[in-house]
């Protein structure tokens, strides 16, 4: 009997091994970008392992470099533009909304935050077709709004992919700090829009003391 049962309580455990490293894997890819966002890609992956609650030795396990983690959040980061771009293209709204729906959904995801690393990693195949197909998605968008009038005319598509860079690499580690940021995304949409509009802002304005606590180790 033992030897029926044995094979019928092996499934569950791979799964079960396989569950842990896939949350794992989570926590390694969402730490590793929340790090590289505020430290650059020459953060030390002691820092990424303290954010992420792991060992250093889950990182290599399941990365064999820096350069490896880096190659994969890149590809993750492009793929995810992709995506928000085919979802903002396939809205009804004009051209400025469309673009709008764009860069909200990547700044969320952050998926800039890791242009630092230009340069200083190997490009993939993968990441050279995702960036290809990547620019092309962000030609269309541009055009879209430049075709119907609801953005500026001199808007190229590099002014959104810039956007989305700068705003991705704002600090979020205090409720304030997310609320500048969404400050700060929606005065530069509405630097888009033709004719110009002004939006309300979002939140509740920041103050100078949580500014200046910056400096002085006080809380965000």
């Amino acid at each position: 009997m033992s030897a029926t049962r044995q094979p019928a309580g092996e499934p569950p455990r791979r799964r079960g091994r396989q569950a842990e490293a896939e949350r794992n894997d989570r926590l390694v890819l969402e730490a590793a970008r929340t790090v590289f966002a505020e430290q650059g890609a020459g953060a030390p992956m002691a820092a990424l392992a303290e954010e992420a609650g792991v060992g250093i030795a889950t990182f290599y396990r399941r990365y064999g470099s820096k350069e490896e983690l880096l190659q994969r959040l890149c590809l993750l980061s492009m793929r995810e533009s992709i995506a928000a771009a085919r979802e903002a293209l396939a809205g009804d709204g004009d051209g400025w909304s469309v673009i709008a729906h764009y860069v909200r959904r990547c700044v969320a995801a952050r998926v800039g935050a890791l242009a630092p690393a230009a340069g200083t990693i190997a490009v993939t195949d993968e990441m050279t077709a995702a960036a290809e197909l990547g620019r092309e998605l962000i030609e269309e968008l541009a055009a879209r709004g430049r075709a119907d009038g609801s953005v500026r005319g001199d808007l190229v598509p590099l002014d959104v992919s810039y956007l989305v860079e700068h705003l991705s690499r704002i600090p979020r580690r205090a409720p304030e700090q997310v609320g500048v940021c969404q400050r700060l995304l929606a005065i530069a949409l509405d630097g888009l829009r033709a004719p110009a509009r002004v939006s309300d802002l979002p939140g509740t304005p920041p103050t100078w003391e949580n500014y200046g606590a910056r400096w002085y180790g006080g809380e965000d």
